[in-house]
């Protein structure tokens, strides 16, 4: 088997790992294709995998008791599937699939949980947990006090943001999940943002021609939990050492930036 390196990898949060934690994990990631409806984490049932997207989207998707059902989060490269198991559950009545192929590294829930017990490593996966949280908040903050095509516009700058290139491989049953509307809202409210210049929509596609303007569109509802990923997973670590003297003795204090994992 070809060893995996991890300037090699996509994904935003194994290109996080510190390199000892990453040698350890390499040996039991496996490389697995990911089509349109692959299951990644069946509702109710034992997670058995993690998977570590390297390309693709996949949908995280709340389900009623009486079927009805609507997309929560979207996972792409920045994120893992399964990722309930860092805070010690081995399910969820959510259910995870591929809404666009990509490929991904996938591991054995069981292979996965050791490296947990690396302090940075489980720093890094709780603050992506915490950022995933926040999605979800600002999902229900923008169903509450936004727009429909305000709404529209958030979730097609969060595919954009997962997905390479202008054209995402959208479909309006997709679409509808997303948002909870009728399909033919969906259609409604694509035709008011190609009105305003910010994407085409075709059968099975919606291109981006002008991000700025999406996100102009979609307001304060786009942002916050983009910008807190950024802070907490991939801000910057600036390292200052200096000394502090006390009564026989001499410490080295070495400060970083919020954000940063401290070593012992």
């Amino acid at each position: 088997m070809t060893e995996l390196l991890q300037r090699q990898v996509r994904n935003r949060l194994l290109r996080q790992f510190p390199e000892d934690a990453f040698q350890l994990l390499a040996p039991f990631l496996d490389p697995i294709e990911l089509p349109v409806k692959h299951s990644l984490v069946r509702p109710r049932k034992p997670i058995e995998h993690v998977c570590f997207l390297e390309s693709g989207l996949a949908s995280m998707v709340a389900e009623s008791a009486d079927g009805k059902s609507v997309e929560i989060r979207h996972i792409g490269r920045e994120g893992i599937a399964g990722y309930p198991v860092v805070l010690g559950v081995d399910r969820t009545p959510n259910k995870t699939f591929m809404q666009v192929a990509g490929f991904g590294l996938q591991v054995a829930t069981e292979d996965f949980l050791p490296i947990l017990e690396h302090p940075c490593v489980r720093q890094l996966l709780l603050r992506y947990v915490h950022t995933c949280e926040l999605q979800l908040a600002h999902s229900a903050l923008a169903a509450a006090k936004f727009n429909m095509h305000q709404r529209l516009a958030r979730w097609l700058l969060m595919c954009h943001d997962r997905i390479d290139g202008n054209d995402l491989p959208l479909t309006h049953e997709f679409l509808a999940l997303m948002l909870g509307v009728r399909r033919a809202g969906v259609t409604d409210e694509l035709h008011i943002l190609e009105g305003m210049h910010a994407i085409k929509s075709t059968r099975g596609n919606v291109r981006i021609t002008d991000r700025n303007k999406l996100i102009e569109i979609a307001g304060g509802c786009y942002g916050v939990p983009e910008q807190e990923y950024e802070r907490l997973i991939e801000g910057p670590e600036p390292e200052v050492v200096f000394l502090v003297e006390r009564p026989g003795r001499e410490h080295a204090i070495v400060a970083r930036e919020p954000g940063s994992c401290l070593r012992d």
